[in-house]
């Protein structure tokens, strides 16, 4: 059996199991999927998977084989209210599990972390989501995603959804930090925005490893507040420090100020308290480097210095670009921007099943070889990843047993590899796909 079927027969047996036991992931065990007709559980999650941007009854004519027996909108949506987003979230946990298989740098997990905002559709009463810049504006409704990737598997291992307007990266990464339940030691890789005492506390507390960008020497960062303890000829260095934080503001606190900081009350850090844990060592090392002749990166690390020297450091940030590249094939190529529904429960589900389509779909990719041309050709190439996808998500929708070697058509999909090629980032407002588009 090749591998994609593998790992199609792996998904669909964790679906399976779940529908033996729906009560679990329904909105009212008692009742919710008692009678199957046209709609069971499994088959409802098999097709809330495999849709794509397309008109709903499209979707279902297409899944169902335009049989004269195709369920109606109006019934798919009445049976996706009585699933939980939870059984997404579920199923993600249980398939990530069973089908991805760590692959180690020098020994560790490489895992990014970072958020990205989802655009979802116009509804000024829902406070959590609503955005208006300006009083005669029409706003704009948004959720944020926060995602745990692994750079070397390339596929998403823990994520948390949050309204926009509660949205808070820092306790998201923190969470997905403290679930992180593996035998292999992981380094987390994150840019600047989350700089803060708290993550690296609970990283540390996991007695796993930290590698974060932050702001600069010469900013109002973490690293600025340390300047006192680093060397003051050089501008570029690598350097351990130690720092006890502490919420006491004693005149011994305060005449001490290269030993302690004083974290305010507004400022979470969950070691801290002002009766049982009065103080909290924390001990990070910061490796400042340029990056052209007058600008230079600042990282703070708990890696060992005879292990992981500054070149290395730099070359496991680069690494973390991996999040970026993944969050656009995930939006553009999956299809996590053309949602089909406007209730938040109903986009939670859709999420979570994007993610679960593109782990598959990495899954599947990962284990297809690319035939490079032969010596005479200009370029090297790689898996056209877009082309894949569409692949994929028709294997895994079609019900019949599959003739076609899914393997043999992603690798004739290629496109070439340009190394040194740069293109300015194009930054533009993006407004959530309106459900017009799929009129006609």
């Amino acid at each position: 059996m090749s591998h994609s079927k593998t790992v199609k027969k792996r998904l669909l047996s964790i679906i399976d199991e779940m529908d033996k036991v729906h009560w679990l992931f329904t909105k009212n065990p008692a009742s919710d999927f008692s009678r199957t007709k046209k709609w069971s559980f499994s088959e409802m999650m098999k097709f809330i998977m495999a849709m794509e941007g397309k008109a709903l009854k499209d979707e279902l004519l297409e899944y169902f084989d335009f049989s004269k027996n195709t369920p109606s909108s109006a019934s798919f949506n009445q049976r996706r209210a009585q699933i939980l987003p939870e059984a997404f979230e579920f199923l993600f946990n249980e398939f990530t599990h069973a089908v991805s298989k760590p692959k180690l740098y020098q020994g560790y997990r490489l895992l990014a972390c970072d958020g990205s905002d989802l655009n979802i559709a116009h509804n000024p009463n829902d406070e959590a989501t609503y955005f208006q810049s300006l009083a005669d504006s029409k706003g704009f409704n948004q959720i944020h995603l926060n995602a745990l990737y692994d750079l070397r598997t390339k596929t998403y291992i823990d994520a948390i959804i949050q309204p926009s307007r509660k949205e808070n990266e820092y306790k998201a990464m923190c969470d997905m930090v403290d679930r992180y339940d593996s035998e292999n030691k992981a380094i987390f890789i994150a840019d600047r925005g989350y700089e803060s005492y708290n993550i690296f506390a609970h990283i540390s507390e996991k007695h796993q490893f930290y590698l974060i960008r932050v702001k600069d020497l010469y900013s109002n960062g973490i690293v600025a507040s340390a300047k006192s303890l680093l060397p003051q000829e050089k501008d570029v260095f690598d350097e351990n420090i130690s720092i006890t934080l502490t919420r006491k503001q004693t005149k011994e606190v305060k005449a001490a100020p290269e030993k302690y900081r004083i974290i305010m009350k507004a400022t979470p850090f969950d070691y801290l308290d002002l009766y049982d844990n009065k103080f909290y060592e924390i001990n990070m090392r910061i490796v400042r480097f340029p990056i052209s002749e007058d600008s230079y990166e600042c990282i703070i690390t708990n890696l060992p210095k005879d292990e992981f020297p500054p070149e290395k450091i730099k070359e496991l940030y680069h690494m973390r670009w991996g999040i970026e590249t993944s969050f656009r094939e995930l939006k553009y190529a999956v299809g996590l921007v053309n949602f089909h529904a406007k209730k938040l429960n109903y986009i939670k589900q859709e999420v979570w099943a994007r993610i679960i389509l593109y782990n598959f779909c990495e899954e599947v990719t990962m284990h297809t070889i690319v035939r490079q041309s032969s010596r005479h050709k200009k370029h090297s190439y790689q898996l056209n990843y877009t082309r894949a996808i569409h692949i994929c998500r028709h294997f895994l929708s079609i019900k019949r047993e599959a003739p076609t070697d899914v393997e043999y058509l992603i690798s004739k999909e290629l496109l070439p590899v340009r190394p040194g090629r740069k293109d300015p980032r194009k930054v533009k407002v993006q407004t959530a796909i309106s459900f017009l588009y799929r009129v006609a």
